[in-house]
């Protein structure tokens, strides 16, 4: 099992089948807050779904291909982040990440991908990590700007959800500007 350590009170693990039960459950009792922005709640309807979900992101880690881990904040899942994949012939990859609404407002978000920004460039040896947040999530936007992240361009009309276009705002982060920050 992979465990990263971000505090006393946090740590990020590989989601694995086991947390199929409690990723749903917060899922299901953050439904409003996280579909307002992202589309996987609306098919994520019972615990199979989560574990089909585990299962895939464990076949894309085994494929080093990506993750997702789970947050975990005082020993309860805050919520989830993960590479969406890794473009080894550009040396790139994307973070995403959600928390349940309890979870918010707390750091939590902003620490993970912090943790992850760093093993994308010390471990992984990539040269660019992205972060894509809706125009209009101003909580999450604020995440990838407090790290640093060069705003690049925005995508018009990126996705239809809940009934309506959204467009997402492309942030960039270069291993280069990384390091000179740290």
């Amino acid at each position: 099992m992979f465990k990263a350590v971000i505090d006393t009170n946090t740590y990020i693990s590989i989601l694995e089948p086991r947390h199929a039960d409690e990723l749903f459950s917060l899922i299901d009792g953050s439904r409003d807050s996280i579909g307002k922005w992202l589309a996987f709640p609306e098919f994520t309807n019972e615990v199979q779904d989560t574990k089909t979900f585990i299962e895939k992101s464990l076949n894309r880690f085994a494929n080093n291909n990506g993750f997702w881990a789970g947050i975990w904040h005082k020993e309860k899942i805050a919520g989830s982040i993960g590479y969406l994949y890794l473009d080894w012939g550009n040396n790139k990859t994307e973070i995403g990440y959600w928390l349940g609404k309890e979870f918010e407002g707390l750091g939590l978000a902003t620490k993970a991908c912090d943790l992850l920004i760093g093993h994308a460039f010390r471990e992984l040896n990539l040269n660019k990590v992205e972060i894509n947040v809706a125009t209009q999530n101003f909580k999450s936007k604020v995440i990838p700007e407090r790290l640093g992240f060069t705003k690049e361009g925005t995508i018009r009309n990126y996705e239809f959800l809940n009934g309506e276009y959204l467009d997402r705002i492309i942030y960039g982060l270069l291993k280069e500007e990384w390091l000179g920050k740290q």
